[in-house]
């Protein structure tokens, strides 16, 4: 009766470690995955906060002066460029880098051309006489260029 006793609570023992073990595993199993889901919705909120700065000049009309700042404030931005259509030029300046763009079904798509060309020179645009001027009161209509992975890089003013 002794013995019998004793390879009870041994077997209730093992079983009961086995199933502590078992809970343990399915536990870690489902944290890794929650984990995961964590830092894929982190990572979607990250790339998105990042395109924010952008979405201002998704299809809108601003003014000159609105170009003018875009200009200063992304100009120096790696494998990123910016196109301004003014009535005098009307086939544009890049700024920053050049993109070669694509229209695909009403999407546009650009790529960096050069990545150690930098164009364009941000005083002509205050100069009246120069082609490149952008009348601070003038309106433009801006658009966004994206590459194919979805990152901006590029924008468009036409004006």
């Amino acid at each position: 009766m002794n013995n019998a006793s004793s390879a009870l609570k041994v077997a209730a023992g093992i079983f009961l470690t086995i199933a502590l073990i078992t809970i343990v595993v399915i536990l870690f199993i489902s944290a890794q995955e929650a984990t995961k889901t964590a830092q894929n919705n982190f990572s979607d909120i990250q790339t998105e906060l990042s395109q924010a700065s952008f979405t201002v000049y998704d299809g809108t009309s601003i003014s000159g002066s609105q170009v003018t700042n875009a200009l200063r404030k992304f100009r120096d931005k790696d494998q990123f460029g910016i196109l301004v259509k003014t009535g005098k030029n009307r086939g544009g300046q890049w700024y920053g880098n050049s993109l070669y763009i694509s229209d695909m079904m009403d999407e546009k798509y650009g790529s960096v051309i050069n990545v150690n060309k930098r164009e364009g020179e941000l005083g002509n645009t205050m100069q009246e006489s120069s082609n490149e001027y952008v009348n601070p009161s003038g309106k433009f209509k801006a658009s966004i260029i994206k590459d194919r992975s979805n990152v901006v890089r590029g924008l468009v003013f036409e004006q």
